[in-house]
Order: structure tokens, then C-alpha cells, then sequence
């Protein structure tokens, strides 16, 4: 019963930081219409930047929780501004190169400057021990993680439902065309999208060092499970993406723990039944 309960607060652990980390994504490509494989690589700049500022600068955990992310966010303006915004017009296909290219480039940064080996990030003290849960000893860092993770899951919902905000991005998700027409500054969406979704990403890159650990090629191990969180659960949908998020999650966990071999092709397995009983995903809408 103990090491049920301990899988389950894991794969619900795992299921927000997964939801945290993919939002951005799903986000960007519902509005933008980019599917932008260099996503995982920002988590991955996101962890190892943290890294530098807690193990080798000494800075607070919680310092780094809100720096990294707005450095992040301040990359992913330049990146959307400098880079992405020419191709809007050239389609998919070359947005897609694009940011696969720049995959390959921060791959070698990483290398370049961390090397190779994997790094790890010490929790904040406060949540190093464990603590007791329905009698059993659960670790606290994961229980913060749940917190945490549903803190930012009632924030994006309330943003995203009760603001004037939430319903610009709102109306940019149904009808992009629609909404420039009414005069909503489309350029002006498209940045702030991208900026966000890149702050998610590096918030996901510093709570997920210190349970994932952080190394060269973890970006790519992200970024295909953050696809298949985006065909489970519809792209473009927040909604879609908690929910597969949490799915995926739990499938992931369970399935390293009773079949560690098998983990990889079970996950698989849960996006190919899906894409056959529901293509546009659970709560995607059809094209």
C-alpha cells in the first residue's frame, strides 16, 4: 500500500510538471499555429541556467524560481521577435526545420558550456525530508510539486476565463482572422504567447532539475513526451492538455515501475488508441 500511494503522488508530481512544461507549447501552436520543437530545449536551458545560479552561484532555490523563468521569457521574446516572426508566412513546414534546427544548435550550447555529464539541483531545504501522509512517508519536494502545480492550473484557468486577456487568447484559439479583424493586435498576441509559453517552460526547467535531473539530450526525451501530451489531450486545448497531462503522468510512472522495459512503447500505445478512437484528441476539436 505504501509504495501504491508513493507511485501515485509521483505520477501525479509528474503529471503537473508535465502540464506546466507542455502548456507553453500547446498554447503557442493553438494560437500561433507553430509547432515548436526547440520547446523542450528551453526546459533544458531553464534547468541548467538554474543549476549555475543554485550548486555554483549559492543563490536561494526560490530566487532562482523567478529569475530563470524571466530569463527565459526574455529569450523567448528575441526568439519570436528575430527568428520565428519571418516565417509566419512560409508555413508549417519551415517553422517546423526552423525550430528543429535550433534544437540541434542549443544541443551543442549545452554540451559547449555544462558538458556532458548529468547535473543535479538540490531542492529547497524546507522540502528536502519527507513528510507523513496517511501514515507512510512521502517526499515533501513531491507534494510541493502538486501544490505548486495546481496553483498554476487554477491561475491559467482564472486568467484564461475571467480576464480580458484569457478571452483575446481565447477568441485568437477559435478564429485568428476573426479576432485581427476586430482589431485585436495580432503581432502584439503572437509575442506575448510566445513569451509565455517560454516562461512556463523555464518554470518547469527549475522545479523539474531537481527530480529529473538535468543532462545534453534530456531536451529531446521532453519534447516527445510533451507531443504526445498534445495529441492525447487536442492540440491547441489548455484544458486537453491538463488532463492527458495527468494521463500520461500516470501511465509514465506506473508503467516504469511495473515494466521499466515496456515504459516507452506503453506510453506510445496510449497515444496510438487514442489518435484511433478519438483523432482530434480528448478534448481537441475537429479540424
Amino acid at each position: 500500500m505504501g509504495t501504491l500511494l508513493l507511485q501515485l503522488m509521483n505520477s501525479l508530481s509528474y503529471g503537473f510538471l508535465l502540464f506546466i512544461i507542455t502548456c507553453g507549447i500547446s498554447i503557442v501552436f493553438g494560437i500561433l499555429g507553430v509547432l515548436n520543437l526547440a520547446h523542450g530545449s528551453v526546459y533544458l536551458l531553464g534547468s541548467y541556467v538554474a543549476y549555475s545560479l543554485i550548486m555554483k552561484a549559492g543563490l536561494p532555490f526560490w530566487v532562482a524560481l523567478i529569475v530563470v523563468p524571466l530569463l527565459i521569457a526574455i529569450i523567448g521574446y528575441l526568439t519570436e521577435i528575430v527568428i520565428l516572426r519571418p516565417t509566419y508566412k512560409l508555413g508549417h513546414l519551415s517553422q517546423v526545420l526552423l525550430t528543429f534546427g535550433l534544437a540541434y544548435v542549443f544541443h551543442d550550447i549545452f554540451t559547449i558550456v555544462w558538458g556532458k555529464n548529468v547535473l543535479s539541483v538540490n531542492p529547497p531545504e524546507v522540502f528536502s525530508s519527507s513528510v507523513e501522509f496517511l501514515g507512510y512517508a512521502i517526499p515533501a519536494y513531491r507534494l510541493a510539486l502538486i501544490v505548486i502545480g495546481g496553483a498554476i492550473v487554477i491561475l491559467l484557468w482564472y486568467i484564461q476565463e475571467k480576464t480580458k486577456w484569457g478571452a483575446v487568447v481565447r477568441a485568437g484559439l477559435s478564429d485568428k482572422e476573426m479576432a485581427g479583424a476586430l482589431g485585436v493586435n495580432i503581432h502584439l498576441v503572437f509575442t506575448a504567447v510566445f513569451v509565455f509559453g517560454s516562461l512556463l517552460a523555464g518554470l518547469g526547467g527549475v522545479l523539474g532539475a531537481p527530480v529529473l535531473g538535468t543532462y545534453p539530450g534530456m531536451e529531446f526525451s521532453i519534447l516527445i513526451l510533451s507531443l504526445v501530451v498534445l495529441v492525447v489531450g487536442g492540440l491547441g486545448s489548455v484544458t486537453g492538455t491538463f488532463l492527458a497531462s495527468l494521463l500520461v503522468g500516470f501511465v509514465e510512472t506506473f508503467s516504469r515501475y511495473l515494466v521499466p522495459e515496456l515504459s516507452l512503447i506503453i506510453t506510445f500505445a496510449l497515444m496510438a488508441i487514442v489518435l484511433v478512437v478519438r483523432p482530434q484528441g480528448l478534448v481537441g476539436r475537429k479540424a
